[in-house]
Protein backbone atom coordinates (compact mmCIF):
# COMPACT_ATOMS: atom_id res chain seq x y z
CA UNK A 1 0.00 0.00 0.00
CA UNK A 2 1.00 3.57 -0.71
CA UNK A 3 -0.05 6.82 0.91
CA UNK A 4 0.22 10.28 -0.62
CA UNK A 5 0.35 13.15 1.87
CA UNK A 6 -0.57 16.45 0.23
CA UNK A 7 -0.55 19.78 2.09
CA UNK A 8 -3.73 21.78 1.48
CA UNK A 9 -3.10 25.07 -0.36
CA UNK A 10 0.39 24.89 1.08
CA UNK A 11 1.78 28.39 0.58
CA UNK A 12 -1.43 30.01 1.82
CA UNK A 13 -1.61 27.60 4.75
CA UNK A 14 1.96 28.49 5.75
CA UNK A 15 1.05 32.17 5.82
CA UNK A 16 -1.99 31.42 7.97
CA UNK A 17 0.03 29.54 10.59
CA UNK A 18 1.15 32.87 12.05
CA UNK A 19 -1.92 34.80 10.90
CA UNK A 20 -4.88 32.81 12.32
CA UNK A 21 -7.05 35.87 11.80
CA UNK A 22 -6.99 34.97 8.09
CA UNK A 23 -8.60 31.56 8.56
CA UNK A 24 -11.76 31.44 6.49
CA UNK A 25 -10.75 34.52 4.50
CA UNK A 26 -9.39 34.71 0.92
CA UNK A 27 -5.60 34.60 0.74
CA UNK A 28 -3.26 34.53 -2.26
CA UNK A 29 0.52 34.22 -2.61
CA UNK A 30 2.30 35.99 -5.46
CA UNK A 31 5.21 35.00 -7.65
CA UNK A 32 8.63 36.63 -7.55
CA UNK A 33 8.48 40.41 -8.05
CA UNK A 34 4.82 40.24 -6.94
CA UNK A 35 3.85 39.49 -10.52
CA UNK A 36 0.96 37.04 -10.51
CA UNK A 37 -0.99 34.64 -8.31
CA UNK A 38 0.77 31.30 -7.71
CA UNK A 39 -1.24 30.01 -4.73
CA UNK A 40 -4.86 30.48 -3.63
CA UNK A 41 -6.78 29.58 -0.53
CA UNK A 42 -10.06 27.71 -0.85
CA UNK A 43 -11.94 30.97 -0.37
CA UNK A 44 -9.94 32.71 -3.11
CA UNK A 45 -10.65 29.85 -5.51
CA UNK A 46 -14.37 30.10 -4.71
CA UNK A 47 -14.26 33.78 -5.70
CA UNK A 48 -13.03 32.77 -9.16
CA UNK A 49 -9.42 33.92 -8.87
CA UNK A 50 -7.41 31.98 -11.45
CA UNK A 51 -3.88 30.65 -11.09
CA UNK A 52 -1.44 32.96 -12.88
CA UNK A 53 -3.73 36.01 -12.71
CA UNK A 54 -1.53 39.15 -12.72
CA UNK A 55 -1.69 40.92 -9.38
CA UNK A 56 -2.67 44.28 -10.87
CA UNK A 57 -5.58 42.62 -12.68
CA UNK A 58 -6.69 40.96 -9.47
CA UNK A 59 -6.84 44.38 -7.79
CA UNK A 60 -8.89 45.71 -10.70
CA UNK A 61 -11.29 42.76 -10.92
CA UNK A 62 -11.80 42.24 -7.17
CA UNK A 63 -11.82 45.69 -5.54
CA UNK A 64 -12.72 45.89 -1.84
CA UNK A 65 -13.01 42.08 -1.70
CA UNK A 66 -10.96 41.57 1.45
CA UNK A 67 -8.28 39.47 -0.26
CA UNK A 68 -4.95 39.34 1.59
CA UNK A 69 -1.95 39.01 -0.72
CA UNK A 70 1.53 37.87 0.33
CA UNK A 71 4.83 38.00 -1.49
CA UNK A 72 6.38 34.56 -1.77
CA UNK A 73 8.42 33.57 1.30
CA UNK A 74 10.19 30.37 0.28
CA UNK A 75 12.35 30.29 3.40
CA UNK A 76 9.23 29.97 5.56
CA UNK A 77 7.62 27.42 3.22
CA UNK A 78 10.78 25.33 3.06
CA UNK A 79 11.19 25.23 6.82
CA UNK A 80 7.57 24.19 7.47
CA UNK A 81 7.90 21.58 4.72
CA UNK A 82 10.99 20.15 6.44
CA UNK A 83 9.09 19.90 9.73
CA UNK A 84 6.22 18.04 8.09
CA UNK A 85 8.59 15.63 6.34
CA UNK A 86 10.32 14.92 9.66
CA UNK A 87 6.96 13.89 11.17
CA UNK A 88 6.24 11.63 8.20
CA UNK A 89 9.60 9.87 8.55
CA UNK A 90 8.78 9.13 12.17
CA UNK A 91 5.26 7.84 11.47
CA UNK A 92 5.77 5.72 8.31
CA UNK A 93 8.13 2.82 7.54
CA UNK A 94 9.48 4.70 4.49
CA UNK A 95 8.80 8.31 3.50
CA UNK A 96 9.88 9.82 0.18
CA UNK A 97 9.47 13.55 -0.42
CA UNK A 98 8.06 14.20 -3.90
CA UNK A 99 7.77 18.00 -3.81
CA UNK A 100 7.78 20.80 -1.26
CA UNK A 101 4.20 19.93 -0.23
CA UNK A 102 3.85 16.23 -1.13
CA UNK A 103 5.36 12.94 0.03
CA UNK A 104 4.77 9.29 -0.76
CA UNK A 105 4.74 6.83 2.13
CA UNK A 106 5.49 3.13 1.62
CA UNK A 107 3.10 1.34 4.01
CA UNK A 108 4.38 -2.16 3.38
CA UNK A 109 4.02 -4.33 6.47
CA UNK A 110 1.32 -2.20 8.10
CA UNK A 111 -2.07 -3.71 8.97
CA UNK A 112 -4.52 -2.68 6.21
CA UNK A 113 -7.48 -2.76 8.60
CA UNK A 114 -5.96 0.10 10.64
CA UNK A 115 -4.70 2.32 7.82
CA UNK A 116 -7.76 4.60 7.64
CA UNK A 117 -7.61 5.34 11.36
CA UNK A 118 -3.82 5.75 11.17
CA UNK A 119 -4.14 8.25 8.33
CA UNK A 120 -6.69 10.34 10.22
CA UNK A 121 -4.44 10.42 13.29
CA UNK A 122 -1.45 11.43 11.17
CA UNK A 123 -3.35 14.34 9.61
CA UNK A 124 -4.39 15.54 13.08
CA UNK A 125 -0.82 15.28 14.36
CA UNK A 126 0.62 17.33 11.50
CA UNK A 127 -2.07 19.97 12.00
CA UNK A 128 -1.40 20.11 15.74
CA UNK A 129 2.40 20.22 15.47
CA UNK A 130 2.78 22.57 12.48
CA UNK A 131 -0.56 24.29 11.91
CA UNK A 132 -0.61 23.14 8.26
CA UNK A 133 -3.62 21.06 7.10
CA UNK A 134 -2.88 17.97 5.01
CA UNK A 135 -4.91 15.37 3.12
CA UNK A 136 -4.01 11.71 2.76
CA UNK A 137 -4.83 9.24 0.00
CA UNK A 138 -4.13 5.53 0.49
CA UNK A 139 -4.27 2.90 -2.27
CA UNK A 140 -2.40 0.03 -3.91
CA UNK A 141 -0.54 2.28 -6.36
CA UNK A 142 0.91 5.77 -6.22
CA UNK A 143 -1.39 7.06 -8.97
CA UNK A 144 -4.48 5.78 -7.15
CA UNK A 145 -3.13 7.28 -3.92
CA UNK A 146 -2.97 10.66 -5.70
CA UNK A 147 -6.59 10.19 -6.80
CA UNK A 148 -7.61 9.32 -3.23
CA UNK A 149 -5.84 12.39 -1.82
CA UNK A 150 -7.93 14.63 -4.10
CA UNK A 151 -11.13 13.15 -2.66
CA UNK A 152 -9.79 13.55 0.90
CA UNK A 153 -9.08 17.21 0.18
CA UNK A 154 -12.42 17.92 -1.52
CA UNK A 155 -14.89 16.09 0.73
CA UNK A 156 -14.86 16.74 4.52
CA UNK A 157 -16.63 13.42 5.13
CA UNK A 158 -13.37 11.54 4.60
CA UNK A 159 -11.92 13.24 7.69
CA UNK A 160 -8.72 14.13 5.78
CA UNK A 161 -7.99 10.52 4.73
CA UNK A 162 -9.46 8.59 1.78
CA UNK A 163 -8.59 4.87 1.52
CA UNK A 164 -9.25 3.14 -1.82
CA UNK A 165 -9.06 -0.45 -0.62
CA UNK A 166 -11.40 -2.56 -2.76
CA UNK A 167 -11.87 -2.82 -6.51
CA UNK A 168 -15.41 -1.47 -6.13
CA UNK A 169 -14.05 1.64 -4.45
CA UNK A 170 -11.44 2.03 -7.19
CA UNK A 171 -14.07 1.87 -9.93
CA UNK A 172 -16.33 4.36 -8.15
CA UNK A 173 -13.46 6.80 -7.64
CA UNK A 174 -12.27 6.61 -11.26
CA UNK A 175 -15.79 7.19 -12.59
CA UNK A 176 -15.94 10.45 -10.62
CA UNK A 177 -12.43 11.62 -11.59
CA UNK A 178 -11.70 13.69 -14.70
CA UNK A 179 -8.99 12.12 -16.83
CA UNK A 180 -7.11 15.41 -17.30
CA UNK A 181 -6.63 15.58 -13.51
CA UNK A 182 -4.92 12.19 -13.35
CA UNK A 183 -1.24 12.29 -12.35
CA UNK A 184 0.74 11.71 -15.54
CA UNK A 185 -2.02 12.74 -17.97
CA UNK A 186 -2.36 16.51 -17.85
CA UNK A 187 -4.36 18.94 -19.96
CA UNK A 188 -2.66 18.33 -23.31
CA UNK A 189 -3.18 14.56 -23.36
CA UNK A 190 -6.57 15.06 -21.70
CA UNK A 191 -7.76 17.13 -24.67
CA UNK A 192 -6.56 14.42 -27.04
CA UNK A 193 -8.36 11.74 -25.03
CA UNK A 194 -11.56 13.81 -25.04
CA UNK A 195 -11.58 13.60 -28.84
CA UNK A 196 -11.78 9.82 -28.44
CA UNK A 197 -14.69 10.15 -26.00
CA UNK A 198 -12.55 9.57 -22.91
CA UNK A 199 -13.44 12.07 -20.20
CA UNK A 200 -13.01 10.17 -16.92
CA UNK A 201 -10.19 8.11 -15.44
CA UNK A 202 -12.53 5.11 -15.63
CA UNK A 203 -12.96 5.58 -19.40
CA UNK A 204 -9.19 5.65 -19.77
CA UNK A 205 -8.68 2.53 -17.65
CA UNK A 206 -11.10 0.59 -19.89
CA UNK A 207 -9.02 1.13 -23.02
CA UNK A 208 -6.66 -1.66 -24.02
CA UNK A 209 -3.04 -1.49 -22.93
CA UNK A 210 -1.91 -1.79 -26.56
CA UNK A 211 -4.05 1.19 -27.61
CA UNK A 212 -2.63 3.37 -24.84
CA UNK A 213 0.97 2.36 -25.57
CA UNK A 214 0.70 2.91 -29.31
CA UNK A 215 -1.02 6.28 -29.02
CA UNK A 216 0.68 7.84 -25.96
CA UNK A 217 3.80 5.72 -25.33
CA UNK A 218 5.38 4.50 -22.09
CA UNK A 219 4.47 7.20 -19.49
CA UNK A 220 0.75 6.94 -20.31
CA UNK A 221 0.99 3.15 -20.32
CA UNK A 222 2.39 3.25 -16.79
CA UNK A 223 -0.44 5.51 -15.70
CA UNK A 224 -2.95 3.08 -17.26
CA UNK A 225 -1.39 0.16 -15.37
CA UNK A 226 -1.45 2.05 -12.06
CA UNK A 227 -5.10 3.05 -12.50
CA UNK A 228 -5.86 -0.64 -12.99
CA UNK A 229 -4.13 -1.57 -9.74
CA UNK A 230 -0.63 -2.54 -10.93
CA UNK A 231 2.18 -0.71 -9.12
CA UNK A 232 4.89 -0.04 -11.72
CA UNK A 233 6.52 3.29 -10.81
CA UNK A 234 9.20 2.73 -8.21
CA UNK A 235 10.28 5.38 -5.72
CA UNK A 236 13.95 4.77 -6.49
CA UNK A 237 13.24 5.44 -10.16
CA UNK A 238 11.39 8.68 -9.35
CA UNK A 239 14.09 9.97 -7.03
CA UNK A 240 16.94 8.94 -9.27
CA UNK A 241 15.64 10.72 -12.37
CA UNK A 242 17.85 13.74 -13.01
CA UNK A 243 16.75 16.77 -14.95
CA UNK A 244 18.03 16.85 -18.52
CA UNK A 245 17.80 20.63 -18.66
CA UNK A 246 17.61 23.30 -15.98
CA UNK A 247 16.26 26.82 -16.43
CA UNK A 248 16.12 29.86 -14.20
CA UNK A 249 14.08 32.78 -15.54
CA UNK A 250 12.21 35.71 -14.06
CA UNK A 251 10.62 38.99 -15.05
CA UNK A 252 12.40 42.12 -13.89
CA UNK A 253 10.73 44.34 -11.26
CA UNK A 254 10.76 47.09 -13.90
CA UNK A 255 11.83 47.38 -17.51
CA UNK A 256 15.59 47.67 -18.02
CA UNK A 257 17.34 49.39 -20.92
CA UNK A 258 21.09 48.82 -20.45
CA UNK A 259 23.24 45.71 -20.34
CA UNK A 260 24.77 46.85 -17.04
CA UNK A 261 21.33 46.71 -15.43
CA UNK A 262 20.61 43.25 -16.88
CA UNK A 263 23.97 41.67 -16.01
CA UNK A 264 23.31 41.06 -12.27
CA UNK A 265 20.04 39.30 -13.08
CA UNK A 266 21.62 36.98 -15.63
CA UNK A 267 24.57 36.32 -13.31
CA UNK A 268 22.16 35.26 -10.57
CA UNK A 269 20.21 33.02 -12.94
CA UNK A 270 23.44 31.31 -14.02
CA UNK A 271 24.50 30.89 -10.38
CA UNK A 272 21.13 29.28 -9.55
CA UNK A 273 21.58 26.85 -12.44
CA UNK A 274 25.07 25.98 -11.19
CA UNK A 275 23.76 25.29 -7.68
CA UNK A 276 21.00 23.05 -9.07
CA UNK A 277 23.54 21.13 -11.15
CA UNK A 278 25.70 20.49 -8.10
CA UNK A 279 22.68 19.44 -6.06
CA UNK A 280 21.90 16.62 -8.49
CA UNK A 281 25.64 15.92 -8.99
CA UNK A 282 25.62 16.85 -12.66
CA UNK A 283 27.54 19.02 -15.08
CA UNK A 284 26.45 20.74 -18.29
CA UNK A 285 27.94 21.12 -21.73
CA UNK A 286 25.72 23.92 -23.07
CA UNK A 287 24.48 27.21 -21.57
CA UNK A 288 21.81 29.33 -23.26
CA UNK A 289 20.82 32.92 -22.39
CA UNK A 290 17.70 34.69 -23.62
CA UNK A 291 16.28 38.19 -23.27
CA UNK A 292 12.79 39.53 -24.02
CA UNK A 293 11.12 42.90 -24.22
CA UNK A 294 7.65 43.50 -22.83
CA UNK A 295 5.29 41.70 -25.20
CA UNK A 296 2.25 43.58 -23.90
CA UNK A 297 3.64 47.10 -24.46
CA UNK A 298 2.44 47.86 -27.99
CA UNK A 299 3.84 51.37 -27.72
CA UNK A 300 7.40 50.01 -27.46
CA UNK A 301 9.46 47.99 -29.97
CA UNK A 302 9.42 44.27 -29.29
CA UNK A 303 12.62 42.24 -29.34
CA UNK A 304 13.72 38.85 -28.15
CA UNK A 305 16.88 36.88 -28.78
CA UNK A 306 18.96 34.01 -27.45
CA UNK A 307 22.40 32.52 -27.91
CA UNK A 308 24.34 29.57 -26.52
CA UNK A 309 27.79 28.83 -25.14
CA UNK A 310 29.36 25.40 -25.65
CA UNK A 311 31.83 24.25 -23.01
CA UNK A 312 34.78 22.21 -24.26
CA UNK A 313 34.72 20.41 -20.89
CA UNK A 314 31.41 19.98 -19.00
CA UNK A 315 31.19 22.08 -15.83
CA UNK A 316 29.04 22.83 -12.79
CA UNK A 317 31.03 25.67 -11.22
CA UNK A 318 29.44 29.01 -10.51
CA UNK A 319 32.40 30.99 -11.82
CA UNK A 320 32.48 29.31 -15.23
CA UNK A 321 28.72 29.41 -15.75
CA UNK A 322 28.39 33.07 -14.73
CA UNK A 323 31.35 34.08 -16.90
CA UNK A 324 29.89 32.24 -19.91
CA UNK A 325 26.41 33.70 -19.33
CA UNK A 326 27.67 37.28 -19.26
CA UNK A 327 29.74 36.67 -22.38
CA UNK A 328 26.67 35.39 -24.23
CA UNK A 329 24.51 38.24 -22.90
CA UNK A 330 26.84 40.82 -24.46
CA UNK A 331 26.13 39.36 -27.93
CA UNK A 332 22.31 39.52 -27.78
CA UNK A 333 21.48 42.78 -26.00
CA UNK A 334 20.97 45.75 -28.29
CA UNK A 335 20.30 49.41 -27.37
CA UNK A 336 16.93 51.10 -27.51
CA UNK A 337 14.97 48.13 -26.11
CA UNK A 338 13.02 48.05 -22.85
CA UNK A 339 13.74 44.55 -21.50
CA UNK A 340 11.28 42.86 -19.16
CA UNK A 341 12.60 39.31 -18.86
CA UNK A 342 15.74 37.20 -19.15
CA UNK A 343 16.73 33.66 -18.37
CA UNK A 344 19.48 31.07 -18.37
CA UNK A 345 19.14 27.41 -19.33
CA UNK A 346 21.78 24.67 -19.10
CA UNK A 347 21.55 21.44 -21.07
CA UNK A 348 23.65 18.55 -22.40
CA UNK A 349 23.66 17.38 -18.79
CA UNK A 350 25.94 14.54 -17.74
CA UNK A 351 27.53 13.20 -14.56
CA UNK A 352 29.30 15.74 -12.38
CA UNK A 353 31.32 13.08 -10.59
CA UNK A 354 33.08 11.67 -13.65
CA UNK A 355 33.84 14.44 -16.18
CA UNK A 356 35.54 13.80 -19.50
CA UNK A 357 37.93 16.73 -20.06
CA UNK A 358 38.83 18.17 -23.42
CA UNK A 359 42.19 16.86 -24.61
CA UNK A 360 43.45 20.20 -25.97
CA UNK A 361 41.65 22.81 -23.85
CA UNK A 362 41.67 21.81 -20.18
CA UNK A 363 43.48 23.47 -17.30
CA UNK A 364 43.29 21.07 -14.35
CA UNK A 365 44.55 23.58 -11.79
CA UNK A 366 42.07 26.24 -12.86
CA UNK A 367 39.20 23.75 -12.89
CA UNK A 368 40.05 22.50 -9.41
CA UNK A 369 40.24 26.09 -8.12
CA UNK A 370 36.77 26.87 -9.48
CA UNK A 371 35.36 23.70 -7.93
CA UNK A 372 36.88 24.53 -4.56
CA UNK A 373 35.38 28.02 -4.68
CA UNK A 374 31.92 26.62 -5.53
CA UNK A 375 32.14 24.03 -2.75
CA UNK A 376 33.14 26.70 -0.24
CA UNK A 377 30.29 28.99 -1.32
CA UNK A 378 27.78 26.14 -1.00
CA UNK A 379 28.96 25.29 2.51
CA UNK A 380 28.91 28.90 3.74
CA UNK A 381 25.47 29.55 2.25
CA UNK A 382 24.17 26.30 3.72
CA UNK A 383 25.32 27.28 7.21
CA UNK A 384 24.61 31.00 7.20
CA UNK A 385 21.74 31.34 4.72
CA UNK A 386 21.24 31.63 0.98
CA UNK A 387 23.36 34.25 -0.84
CA UNK A 388 25.54 35.00 2.19
CA UNK A 389 28.45 34.65 -0.21
CA UNK A 390 28.15 35.36 -3.94
CA UNK A 391 30.19 36.58 -6.89
CA UNK A 392 30.54 40.34 -7.35
CA UNK A 393 28.75 40.03 -10.69
CA UNK A 394 25.62 38.81 -8.86
CA UNK A 395 25.15 42.00 -6.86
CA UNK A 396 22.57 44.58 -7.87
CA UNK A 397 23.76 48.23 -7.74
CA UNK A 398 21.38 50.62 -6.03
CA UNK A 399 21.48 54.34 -6.86
CA UNK A 400 20.81 57.42 -4.80
CA UNK A 401 18.77 60.44 -5.88
CA UNK A 402 21.73 61.77 -7.92
CA UNK A 403 22.09 58.52 -9.81
CA UNK A 404 25.27 57.38 -8.05
CA UNK A 405 25.70 53.77 -6.93
CA UNK A 406 25.68 53.64 -3.15
CA UNK A 407 25.19 49.99 -2.16
CA UNK A 408 24.39 46.53 -3.40
CA UNK A 409 21.35 44.40 -2.69
CA UNK A 410 18.92 41.96 -4.23
CA UNK A 411 16.49 43.18 -6.86
CA UNK A 412 13.51 40.92 -6.30
CA UNK A 413 10.40 42.86 -5.39
CA UNK A 414 8.70 41.44 -2.28
CA UNK A 415 6.66 44.29 -0.93
CA UNK A 416 4.24 42.05 1.00
CA UNK A 417 6.60 39.36 2.29
CA UNK A 418 5.80 37.94 5.71
CA UNK A 419 8.54 37.65 8.37
CA UNK A 420 10.73 34.52 8.53
CA UNK A 421 8.98 33.43 11.70
CA UNK A 422 10.62 30.02 12.04
CA UNK A 423 14.17 30.75 10.89
CA UNK A 424 15.03 34.24 12.18
CA UNK A 425 15.18 35.42 15.78
CA UNK A 426 14.48 38.95 14.57
CA UNK A 427 11.06 37.79 13.37
CA UNK A 428 10.19 35.84 16.52
CA UNK A 429 6.75 36.71 17.85
CA UNK A 430 6.92 38.47 21.21
CA UNK A 431 3.82 39.74 22.98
Amino acid sequence: MWALVDCDNFFCSCERVFRPDLNGKPVVVLSNNDGCVVARSREAKAMGIKMGLPYYQMLEQYPNSGITAFSSNYKLYGDLSARIMAILREEAPNAHQYSIDEAFLDLQGMDESTLKEWGERLAKKIWKWTGVPVSLGIAKTKTLAKVASKFAKKYPGYNKCCFIRTDEQRIKALRLFEVCDVWGIGRRIGKSLALSGITTAWDFSLKSRKWVKNKYHLPAERTWLELNGYSVTGIDEMEGRKKQSIMTSRSFPEMLTTIEEIKPHVANYAARCAAKLRKQKSSCGVLMVFVQANYFREDLPYYSNSASYYFSTPTFTTTELVTAALEVLSTIVKPGIHYKRAGVMVSDISSGEVIQPDLFDYDQNRSQKYRSVSDAMDEINRRLGADTVMLAAQQYPQKDEKGKSVKFSHAIKRAMKSPDYTTSLDAFLIN
